[in-house]
């Protein structure tokens, strides 16, 4: 009776299910073996031979194989169908073999399927092979390329820039992406320009919108009125001519499905239609995948079984007739780079369910739907529209008017699904009224302002009013004028960010969720309403590479040799050789940087940044010179927490501000003057803060104060007033005196703003929470005594009182109930003794229980517990799967 090896227990279940009692079904629990993080793990000097060692995690799924092959003298690995699961495969070979549980007359063979259902595991059962090398011998360079940059170049990174974490190949690409973008964003100027509309009613009572394409006879571009006087001008052309219609033109057009997914897009879609990042699309695919209920999901692949496809046509007949079926099926070119890895595209297994008929999780119904909706729509027949564009123009041929607009005719695959946009609609997808050639063009009765200002939730527009930007409404308020102005390209999020490394070619699909999770995990980058947004930290870290490993961190640099990865998974190329030449050059310089003393590093990285750094003052003083004593140079200085720009006066002058620039979060600032003392406007380790001088060896702490958080009804950092900060400074104030003795104080901490009394003889002051900051300063003597006499009436839960659960989420795998608390930094987790805080973006409502595990097993993983990966009731199942078998087997006999 075979062993048959797959990577997940929830995979081995499904699996076990359709081969039934013939076959023992372990599984390995991922990668078995990895290089031990120390120096000579990748010998180079002897022909980058590796030194493998079993995780410590590992080693009892091992010996349950070992275990099981002592009893059935056969191994059939059956992990995932790509380069990561060809590895794991080789892995437990060489593993097994080096233990002696692979015998010489034990056979074993690889069998691979795409989707887990009963006859796809059948059919790869009856179709076994041996180990792919080549695939392995891609991963195998992948890997000691990872160890080589990784070992090599964060250690650098450790000395000559304090506060860096790590290096990758992959990695630091990828920041540099990120890095590059926000660095565009800052030294974007915005260039005005004017934009003029009008509204027009038909004679049938119905209006349309139209917008000036031609002025002075000449045709009009988007960027030609570039102030409010050429605006004003254009509006009065208009308004001062008797408009007609010129011509109506109606043209069909077709619009076809995109194709199916596969791992970046479908990331890319399911980050822009609910905001799931990489790393969530994926665990959640991966559930789908096991379950049996999708295709794997790890894929470059686009192109579609002939089954698949049959299946999806007679699934399109059968909801939504036979008009939505194209004659022919609808063929997509695969963009693999090498047929090795070429795996179908993702899609459901069974084109007849939909997530409907499905008894999922919340976040697995939402994603399989939109893969079943992708997949179904693929192979629809093609959206039939009529695109309009009506000319609006006077007769001496000096002012011309366009609207445009699309009728769909038939919806065809537009019925199910549409593809996600990252950029804003075109307007050419209004849909217009009956316009009819010949007849005058009348400015509408209803204002065009008040509509775009319902449009845009302003209030209604007069001439001259602000309405996000200048307007000029015409006196008839049918024709309106709006200021623009040219705006930066938007910071990446996770969607852009992996569609643009896809077209660079960097890293793979198996890759990019890892790689985006590993930059916000190295504080490099933050998300922010789901925007990526560089820390200090991540760019010098990127500015010093592109100084001095330049070449590695070259997008072209990294393609190429995803290139020659490629190559060596197709059996053309010698991974050895690669590694031979990488190291030769990478070592190289390696060696040159290492030399380099933290003040030349910093020196070339000052020098290299200067036109960021210190752009043009507007008062056409030296931006060099510290704006705070007026004599020091600044310089480029580095911390634990990244890179900044401080005074060459320190410590006489300790101005500091980050390398974003002048004006940006973290600069000091000056509020004012108040009694002689400087009221300075701070960034500090828990966020921003006023204070009063500056430190002296006098006075070493000067009075500070954080500003309220805004949910305490704080504000910006960047709208804090002098007024604001001589009230926070002038805390903590005195409310009054207690009737029962002791002085009542109101004050803002850590956790917001709170009044305090201690009673004459209590042990500790109570503490009373107020909600917002200008309480402190309201509330009087009634209400804090009362106050006061509630919370000690009443204390609330104590150390010794359990805290009640906002929701509970049911039983651990492991046992154990898990449940939803609100605790002191946000809404956490809590199973056993693990306390796992909720990412920002999650409410305590959209937890299910896998995320639940997912999060505290990462949590406990990270802090060595043993409450992590397979228990032991796991371990004995195996076991018992084991002994039924062998049981069975001796039955048999």
């Amino acid at each position: 009776m075979p062993v048959v090896v797959v990577e997940s227990p929830a995979k081995a279940k499904t699996i076990n299910k359709y081969l039934g009692s013939n076959y023992t079904v372990l599984a390995s629990y991922g990668h078995v073996r990895d290089l031990p993080p120390k120096d000579g793990s990748v010998d180079t000097d002897n022909e980058f031979d590796m030194k493998w060692e079993v995780g410590n995690d590992s080693r009892k799924h091992v010996k349950a194989i070992a275990d099981a092959l002592k009893e059935d003298n056969e191994l059939i690995l059956a992990t995932d169908p790509d380069r990561e699961g060809e590895a794991i495969s080789w892995h437990l070979q060489e593993a097994l073999t080096k233990r002696r549980s692979i015998k010489k007359d034990t056979p074993v063979s690889r069998v691979v399927f795409n989707a887990i259902t009963k006859s796809a595991v059948t059919e790869a059962m009856q179709n076994p092979r041996q180990v792919d090398m080549p695939l392995v011998e891609a991963y195998l360079a992948r890997r000691a390329l990872d160890y080589l940059v990784g070992f090599n170049l964060s250690p650098v990174l450790w000395r000559k820039l304090p506060g860096a974490k790590s290096a990758g190949r992959v990695q630091s690409v990828c920041l540099r992406l990120i890095v590059e973008r926000e660095m565009e964003i800052e030294a974007f100027k915005p260039v005005e320009y004017w934009s003029v509309k009008a509204l027009f009613d038909t004679p049938r009572g119905q209006t349309y919108e139209a917008r000036l394409v031609k002025l002075a006879g000449n045709k009009l571009d988007k960027m030609d009125l570039t102030n409010a006087t050429q605006a004003e001008l254009a509006v009065q052309a208009i308004t001062s001519r008797a408009l007609s219609v010129q011509s109506v033109e109606a043209k069909p057009a077709n619009r076809n499905p995109s194709a199916p997914f596969m791992t970046s897009t479908l990331q890319q879609e399911a980050s822009r239609k609910f905001g799931m990042g990489a790393r969530q699309t994926m665990s959640t695919a991966q559930r789908l995948y096991e379950a049996g209920y999708i295709t794997y999901m790890r894929t470059d692949g686009i192109d579609m079984a002939p089954e698949a496809v049959t299946a999806a046509r007679d699934a399109i007949a059968d909801r939504y007739g036979a008009e939505y079926v194209p004659d022919s099926p609808r063929m997509y070119k695969n963009k693999a780079k090498n047929a090795q890895e070429a795996h179908e595209c993702i899609r459901p297994t069974d084109m007849t369910k939909d997530a409907s008929q499905l008894r999922i999780e919340d976040d697995q119904r939402k994603l399989y739907d939109l893969i079943w909706k992708r997949t179904i729509a693929c192979q629809m027949a093609a959206a039939r529209l009529e695109r309009t564009t009506v000319e609006v123009g006077s007769d001496d041929g000096q002012v011309g008017l366009r609207a445009t607009g699309q009728v769909v005719l038939f919806d065809g695959f537009m019925r199910v699904y549409e593809e996600g946009r990252d950029d804003v609609a075109d307007e050419d997808d209004k849909r217009l009224p009956q316009v009819m050639q010949g007849e005058p063009a009348v400015f509408a009765k209803t204002s065009l302002a008040d509509q775009f200002a319902k449009a845009t939730g302003e209030a209604q527009v007069t001439e001259g009013a602000k309405i996000a930007k200048e307007a000029i409404l015409a006196e008839n308020e049918a024709v309106l004028a709006l200021q623009h102005h040219t705006q930066p390209p938007p910071r990446y999020t996770e969607a852009t960010l992996v569609k643009r490394m896809e077209e660079l070619g960097i890293g793979r699909p198996s890759t990019y969720a890892s790689i985006v999770t590993t930059i916000q995990d190295r504080e490099y980058v933050r998300k922010d309403k789901n925007r990526l947004i560089p820390e200090e930290k991540g760019r010098i870290v990127t500015i010093f590479l592109l100084n001095f490993f330049r070449n590695y961190v070259g997008y072209e640099f990294t393609a190429n040799l995803e290139s020659q990865l490629d190559h060596v998974s197709a059996g053309d190329g010698d991974y050895k050789e690669l590694l031979s030449k990488f190291w030769r050059d990478f070592s190289a310089a390696i060696g040159e940087t290492s030399e380099l003393r933290i003040s030349e590093v910093l020196d070339k990285l000052d020098e290299a940044l200067a036109p960021q750094l210190y752009p043009p003052r507007e008062d056409g003083t030296d931006p060099r010179v510290c704006p705070k004593c007026g004599t020091g140079q600044l310089h480029l200085k580095t911390s634990r927490t990244g890179g900044f720009v401080g005074c060459g006066n320190y410590p006489e002058c300790n101005y500091t501000r980050p390398i974003a620039g002048e004006g940006a979060q973290g600069e000091e600032k000056l509020l004012g003057t108040d009694e002689g003392d400087e009221i300075w406007l701070k960034d500090g380790r828990f966020g921003p803060y006023v204070q009063r001088g500056e430190a002296t060896p006098e006075n070493k702490r000067p009075k500070r104060s954080s500003l309220p958080q805004v949910r305490h009804g704080g504000w910006p950092k960047e709208n804090t007033t002098f007024e604001q900060a001589l009230k926070l400074l002038s805390l903590p104030r005195h409310v009054g005196d207690h009737p029962e003795g002791g002085k009542i104080s109101a004050n803002l901490g850590r956790f917001g703003p709170y009044i305090m009394h201690k009673l004459p003889d209590a042990e500790k002051p109570t503490y009373v929470n107020v909600k917002t900051w200008e309480e402190m300063f309201d509330i009087g003597m009634n209400h804090a005594v009362q106050l006061l006499a509630d919370k000690r009436a009443n204390p609330g839960r104590g150390r010794g009182t359990a805290a009640k659960p906002l929701r509970e989420l049911g039983e651990h795998p492991d046992g154990g109930v898990m449940a939803v608390y609100e605790g002191r930094y946000g809404p956490y987790v809590k199973w056993e003794k693990v306390n796992a805080t909720l990412p920002k973006e999650t409410k305590p409502e959209d937890v299910t229980v896998e995320m639940a595990v997912e999060l505290v097993n990462e949590k406990a993983a990270k802090k060595g517990s043993k409450k992590k990966a397979a228990p032991k009731k796991k371990a004995a199942a195996k076991k018992t799967t084991t002994k039924k078998a062998a049981t069975k087997k001796a039955a048999e006999s």
